[in-house]
């Protein structure tokens, strides 16, 4: 007696450990929706909207270490998933995202609700598939999580059309190991460049660490952590490795880059030696490549060899895991004790620590994010938009653990933040999961707080509502002579009437005294979502700032 292959594709995500589904039915999944209706090892949380859904997977991904599963229909359903897609990509978080599609005899004829959803996503995924034949798909999908999870990890796309769910095949198999000709992630570090590696360190006189999102991924941290302590090695972290080393070390620099701090970039601009594990030297961390680190040589560890060389030239490359390098390299370097580089750091630390003015008028949003971190003790998972509140965030909450801090990094997506929450609370119950917001980005994807009031999911949602589009207002402001251009968002919405109306609690701070006391209430509901809508100050601007293809040296500090 056969199988269907819409149950199949349900037995094979079990196999896999798959515990949630995040998505919306439509006509080309409605086979495999109604597999879902007896399933009772499988939770579906319906989102409304699919971008959602791949944020909230993507966020339950980040704060569990496991892939995450979203679902789609064909056509707008699909496309609806790219945004998310595309973020997850940029990141190098696993993914499996399941899109139905139109009978395989119907597909090129442009039939209803059809999309070429194979070619659309070819640039945003480490790989996909079309299924053409059922018996393929239990095999397909092991292929697609062995993918997204190992080397590099990224988003695997499974288009099915739905006369291929709805056939039926015969016994489900049993999951056996994959084997993929041509797709060999290398883990092991070349032992000749650990040992120069270690030779560099050693004979370095102003060394520091930059580590990135790889870090985590690999679970690195404590590596990181005996490395710099053995080599008094001062860390800096990319947007993507906040929490991989802890921000309350003597030794960390905290962040590099556009809105990192003065002591991050200047160490990486005086620097003899940077060891870069896990990052790809993005934009937004080297600011203008031409003038970064202009006295370093570079060690860079990454799985992934497009990425050594591809921005800053790297010295020593060494392709691998970076957990399995770090270990090699701990083993074998020697010690080094401080000395007049980490003097000259700490002066720089005294000198230019984060700051901001303080006011009994008017609600600054980085006293909020301090008094959030104060309130959670730093031990909340946040996530976050994009845009001013992102740096905000990433700025005055300190993460001391890997899989605290969820934000949309290589993409910069808007409306990132209350998805991602929600699938980050799934994924993590037994922890606070605060979206740190601005009420420009939250309102691009609002609508998830009816999914996460109906599911009775607990997030809070923590708005800086300054009526801005603030990073855009800040560069019109500072760089293009003042002309707001369309960036005001006066009166565009209650918060308190917004939430309420989706079944959430909804809560306002206007002065500074009632910061500290609202967020104590809202972490006081865990029967539903809050969302709590703090009036800050105006025209209040993210500092340090490296102007877009500055050198990260040439900040506007305040």
């Amino acid at each position: 007696m056969g199988i269907k292959a819409a149950k199949a594709l349900i037995e094979a995500l079990k196999q896999e450990g798959v515990e949630v589904i995040f998505g919306i039915p439509g006509g080309a999944v409605i086979p495999i929706y109604d597999v879902l209706y007896d399933e009772k090892e499988i939770r579906h949380i319906l989102m409304r909207h699919e971008q959602g859904a791949a944020h909230a997977a993507d966020g339950y991904a980040r704060a569990t270490g496991k892939v995450g599963v979203c679902m789609a229909t064909s056509g707008p359903g699909a496309t609806n998933l790219v945004t998310g897609i595309t973020n997850a990509h940029m990141d190098s978080v696993p993914i499996v995202a399941i899109t139905g599609q139109v009978r395989v005899a119907w597909i090129g004829r442009d039939s209803f609700q059809e999309a070429d959803t194979v070619g659309i996503t070819m640039p945003i995924v480490k790989h996909n598939y079309l299924v053409k034949d059922p018996k393929d798909l239990p095999d397909i999908v092991h292929e697609a999580f062995y993918i997204a999870r190992t080397g590099r990890p990224g988003p695997v796309l499974i288009d099915i059309p739905v006369d291929v769910s709805n056939a039926e095949i015969d016994e489900m198999p049993s999951s056996s190991e994959v084997k993929l000709r041509g797709y060999k992630p290398v883990y092991d570090g070349h032992p000749l460049m650990i040992r120069r590696a270690a030779e560099a360190i050693e004979k370095a006189e102003r060394p520091i660490m930059l580590i990135g999102g790889g870090v985590i991924w690999s679970g690195a941290h404590e590596e990181v952590k005996e490395l710099a302590e053995k080599c008094n090695l001062p860390v800096a972290h990319t947007l993507m490795g906040k929490g991989a080393f802890p921000e309350t070390h003597e030794l960390s620099l905290g962040m590099i880059g556009m809105h990192g701090t003065a002591a991050a970039n200047y160490a990486a601009t005086y620097s003899d030696l940077i060891l870069a594990v896990g990052t790809r030297f993005s934009d937004r961390s080297t600011g203008r490549v031409e003038t970064f680190a202009p006295k370093a040589k570079i060690i860079h560890i990454d799985i992934d060899p497009v990425e050594i060389g591809k921005c800053v030239k790297a010295d020593i490359p060494i392709v691998g895991d970076a957990k399995k390098v770090l270990r090699e390299l701990v083993k074998i370097v020697k010690p080094r004790p401080k000395g007049e580089w980490h003097e000259r750091i700490e002066e720089w630390k005294r000198q230019f620590p984060l700051r901001y003015k303080y006011s009994d008028e008017v609600i600054k949003p980085q006293f909020v994010v301090e008094q959030i971190y104060e309130a959670t003790k730093g031990e909340a998972i946040i996530t976050t938009e994009v845009g001013q509140n992102q740096m905000w965030a990433a700025q005055y909450y300190k993460c001391t653990r890997p899989r605290q801090f969820i934000s949309s990094g290589g993409l910069g997506t808007m409306g990132f933040g209350l998805p991602a929450a929600i699938g980050a609370k799934v994924g993590r119950p037994d922890q606070i999961v605060i979206d740190i917001a601005g009420d420009g980005s939250v309102l691009m994807t609002c609508q998830q707080l009816s999914t996460a009031a109906r599911e009775k999911i607990p997030i809070k949602v923590m708005v800086l509502n300054n009526s801005y589009l603030g990073m855009v207002r800040q560069w019109q402001q500072l760089f293009w002579q003042k002309r707001y251009s369309q960036v005001s968002l006066e009166g565009a919405v209650d918060f308190v009437k917004l939430a309420e109306a989706f079944g959430c609690v909804g809560l306002r701070a206007t002065k500074p005294e009632e910061v500290r006391p609202t967020i104590e209430k809202a972490l006081e509901v865990d029967d539903r979502p809050v969302l709590v809508d703090f009036w800050v100050a105006k025209e209040e601007n993210v500092f340090p700032m490296v102007p877009a293809g500055g050198s990260i040296d040439k900040m506007l500090v305040d």
